[in-house]
């Protein structure tokens, strides 16, 4: 038995094994909060792709035969050597007939957390090296904030996360901390690339016990941790941005503004102040009038204006207030609230996003530059779509779009490779995803698992996991030897040794791999890291140890960090990098593109749907379809871990009590939830920690449809809308999804999602 080191998305821990399969999963001994999501490595051998294997009519009939059975058909099991050969000629074929802009670069995903062996980076240095390809730009957490933040602080996303107020600001200075959306733990446990140790509990606690109030202000109780022994505001969903309208309002009328702050370091204000006044739509943004649309109390409203007036705070965003119709608009008026209070640069106070949303954020730590696998230059001239427009783009070659300013064309997609991550679970209005899947030629995937992803392809290539090779994994404040655990599944092998065989074929193997084995990019990449930072040891003594901790780095993120401290202290020799030098209100820039969904200063526009309208009257409860709490996305779904917090097999859903007895509904009953997009099976869990009106259902089950389309298992995605936030950010609006639930009285169907599909011998 050995026990060896693995830095997951969730964390660190130590892996167990005997060689072929994981015995036990352990804490990581730098880790104080290790996530229990580790647990799910154990079925790592479960529900496995073990060789490569063809869907059956494109095998004996080549590219587009019976693309309507993707999903259904068997596949055969093949060689590696004819499935390279395959994979090869049809990308010359592709390039050939229709052009490079015809291959679709899919990876989107989270896959490893290995420095070396993430999928994406992977596939894109591949279809770089192979000339060109469609690209996807933005991601489906924060797509829409991604494209807003640079308008307002002329910061991209990434870089403003990385300079935010830290956790040890917050517990130092921060009086008051609000938070929009949620302040989620599990939330917290993950993120991107590799989590360290998890101190957002910790940090919480620590806040708290210094007098820290937090407000949480969203659909769900539970969604702020414990440790903050916080007050709840529930809200109806999708309406935050008019409940912020309201606390400006209110700040206005009551001279609670600091207009010092806002005419020196703002442009903008002017602007926004006749709006929340109603100079321009006769309609006064009041507490009474955001009380009809948000629920919250008139009181409640007044009072926390008054306080966030009155004290230190924070004004926190999650990723999800974002994922809505006009999701651009609450990270806007957020920024215009935080301008308002004249925080905005003070430690402990002004705007945050998003604590509670990912794990480095807040951790007060200047990110080590360690090396990873280099892409090459992204070819010029190749189609770029917004992350979310998939079954846009197939469905609509050749038409136009707008995204942040731009207009571009949809591409003819006539073959997809996607290595790392599963759409169907992230992409939304699946039952209009699988039609659109339908039009390319080819799908080519690298899946370990006979998930969604793999049934619904034509090519699939069985990939290692990352307990079955070896890697660098970057975690925060360590590097790890992530090590390998277990022999490959079957004939499963590395992405890069796929892509090293798939270049072969090419004549692109020696640009491909520069002449290095995996092994030997793993020694080239730590050497890199080393001659930068002296205190890492040799390479050898490196892999022995199984991590060598950050020499200038505490485990404990006690460096305070406050986001945009030197703007305030010296706004004209440090400008920001708008076209004012100064935080946007009000944009030109965005006034120029001319959207009549995205106007120059954020506004409350009505979503598609919502409680309290029309719409509400069909379909009476809003859906909440937020990270599950026992897997990372749908990643080992299939393992114990996740399946022992099913409902009768189907993913559990909550609904408060009263909702509940009003369709005559029991605790453990199996819920049907539909509208006019789909329906899916899920169990019922009955809590009154979800605000009436709302039901919430966790992403990640592994899409099951039946032959109706419905999903049996309880993926959510059935059910939301794939439309985009606007004509600026194109983000994905899963959080703006009305349903309706009954009781589902007939034969319950058995789960399928993690049997393998149908093998078949070659005729």
């Amino acid at each position: 038995m050995a026990t060896t080191h693995i830095l997951t998305h969730w964390g660190p821990h130590l892996i167990e094994a005997d060689g072929t399969q994981v015995v036990a999963v352990h804490d990581h001994p730098s880790d104080p909060d290790s996530s229990p999501i580790g647990q799910g490595l154990t079925a790592a051998t479960k529900s496995r792709v073990a060789r490569p294997s063809v869907r059956k009519s494109w095998l004996h009939h080549g590219p587009g035969a019976a693309t309507h059975l993707r999903g259904q058909e068997p596949f055969v099991e093949i060689s590696w050597d004819e499935a390279f050969e395959l994979v090869a000629a049809e990308m010359v074929r592709v390039r050939d007939d229709h052009g490079y802009g015809s291959l679709f670069g899919g990876s989107y995903g989270w896959g490893s957390a290995g420095l070396f062996h993430m999928a994406g980076p992977q596939l894109r240095r591949f279809l770089r090296t192979f000339g060109g390809y469609t690209d996807r730009r933005g991601t489906y957490s924060s797509c829409a904030a991604e494209i807003i933040t640079p308008y307002i602080y002329g910061l991209g996303w990434y870089p403003a996360c990385a300079q935010q107020n830290s956790w040890s600001t917050i517990v130092n200075h921060c009086e008051l901390f609000v938070s929009f959306g949620s302040l989620r733990l599990n939330n917290a446990q993950v993120t991107y690339g590799g989590q360290g140790p998890h101190l957002t509990r910790g940090w919480i606690d620590k806040a708290a016990s210094n007098g820290t109030s937090f407000v949480n202000i969203g659909p769900v109780r539970d969604d702020q941790a414990a440790e903050a022994k916080g007050r709840w505001l529930p809200i109806r969903p999708g309406t935050d941005v008019a409940l912020m309208a309201a606390i400006g309002h209110t700040l206005v009328t009551e001279e609670l503004a600091d207009e010092g702050f806002l005419a020196n370091y703002c442009v903008g204000w002017p602007e926004m102040k006749a709006y929340f006044l109603g100079e321009h739509d006769g309609q006064p943004k009041t507490a009474a009038w955001a009380s009809e649309i948000t629920t919250v109390s008139e009181s409640d409203i007044v009072s926390l204006a008054r306080e966030m007036a009155g004290k230190r705070t924070m004004i926190n965003l999650s990723f999800s207030m974002q994922r809505c119709d006009h999701g651009e608009q609450a990270y806007w008026m957020a920024a215009v609230l935080a301008a308002a209070l004249g925080q905005i640069g003070t430690p402990g106070g002004g705007i945050a996003f998003s604590f509670g949303s990912h794990g480095r954020f807040g951790a007060g730590q200047r990110q080590k530059s360690v090396p990873r696998l280099p892409t090459g230059p992204f070819p010029e001239g190749m189609p770029v779509i917004p992350v979310a427009h998939i079954a846009h783009m197939l469905e609509r070659p050749g038409e136009r779009f707008n995204f942040d300013g731009k207009e571009a064309t949809y591409p003819d997609i006539k073959m997809i490779y996607w290595a790392g991550g599963n759409p169907f679970h992230h992409h939304q209005d699946l039952n209009r995803l699988v039609k659109a899947w339908q039009k390319p030629d080819t799908i080519v995937v690298h899946e370990p698992f006979w998930g969604p992803m793999a049934k619904f392809a034509d090519i699939v290539l069985p990939a290692t996991t990352p307990l079955e090779r070896s890697d660098l994994g970057d975690g925060e404040t360590m590097l790890v030897a992530m090590q390998r655990a277990i022999e490959p599944f079957g004939e499963a092998r590395d992405d890069y040794e796929i892509l090293a065989g798939v270049a072969d074929r090419l004549g692109l193997a020696d640009e491909f791999t520069e002449g290095r084995t995996s092994e030997q990019w793993l020694r080239h990449m730590y050497d890199e890291f080393r001659e930068r930072n002296e205190y890492a040891p040799p390479f050898d003594d490196f892999w022995a140890d199984g991590y060598v901790r950050h020499a200038d780095m505490d485990d404990h993120g006690a460096g305070e960090m406050t986001f945009l401290q030197a703007f305030r202290e010296d706004p004209v020799g440090s400008p920001l990098r708008t076209p004012s030098g100064r935080i946007e209100l009000y944009s030109e820039t965005i006034a120029s593109f001319g959207y009549d969904d995205c106007p120059p200063h954020p506004t409350w526009m009505e979503p598609y749907e919502r409680l309290g309208t029309d719409q509400g009257e069909r379909f009476g409860l809003h859906l909440v379809s937020n990270q599950p709490k026992t897997r990372l996305h749908s990643q080992f779904d299939h393992s114990d871990f996740s399946r022992e917090s099913k409902i009768h097999d189907r993913e559990p859903a909550r609904m408060h009590p009263t909702d509940a007895v009003a369709r005559g509904l029991s605790d453990g009953d199996v819920l049907r939830l539909w509208n006019d997009r789909g329906a899916c099976l899920a169990g019922l869990s009955i809590d009154d920690a979800i605000a009436p009106g709302c039901v919430q259902l966790a992403t990640g089950a592994w899409f099951d449809p039946d032959g109706d389309g419905m999903c049996i298992h309880g993926n959510p995605n059935v059910l939301t809308a794939d439309r985009g936030t606007s004509q600026l950010g194109q983000g994905p609006t899963a959080h703006t999804c009305l349903v309706e639930a009954e009781r589902y009285d007939g034969e319950l169907p058995r789960v399928t999602a993690f049997d393998l599909p149908v093998l078949v011998e070659r005729d």
